[in-house]
């Protein structure tokens, strides 16, 4: 019986994310944890108001962010690793981002999760433009 692969769902997409289309592909009877962390536009940022904001990523993002899965599946003892973040104009309450890790046990699946997405926010070339209630806006993670 041949492995499933480690890193199971990787993608950048101008389409609203599926929690549950995440945790379908990690689910596995050799996990006893699952952690999914679901990033959503709030309505405020820095003392301002937010209306909405857009997500660009970089031609490499999508082969960054796969690097990064891999990274963490090699560094957790986790049965699976997905990670799928949004581009576009996203509103209020709308997912940016889910990242999820399985692993046997609770412990590993919460600090593969955090490393994770900790780690996905530092390196994979996905920027941010905030849209204030008053009219300005900010760019956020730009080079």
């Amino acid at each position: 019986m041949t492995e499933p692969p480690v890193v199971r769902l990787v993608d950048i997409r101008d389409q609203a994310l599926d929690a549950q289309e995440v945790l379908d592909v990690l689910a596995d009877q050799a996990s006893g944890g699952v952690t999914l962390f679901v990033g959503t536009v709030r309505d405020h940022d820095g003392g301002k108001g937010v209306d909405g904001l857009e997500y660009s990523a970089h031609p490499t993002a999508l082969d960054r962010l796969r690097d990064v899965c891999e990274e963490i599946a090699g560094k957790h003892d986790v049965q699976a690793v997905a990670a799928v973040h949004r581009v576009g104009l996203l509103a209020l309450g709308d997912a940016a981002v889910i990242v999820a890790t399985s692993a046997a046990h609770r412990g590993e699946a919460f600090e593969a999760s955090r490393a994770l997405i900790d780690r996905l926010k530092e390196s994979v070339p996905i920027w941010k433009h905030q849209l204030f209630d008053d009219g300005t806006e900010e760019w956020v993670g730009t080079p």
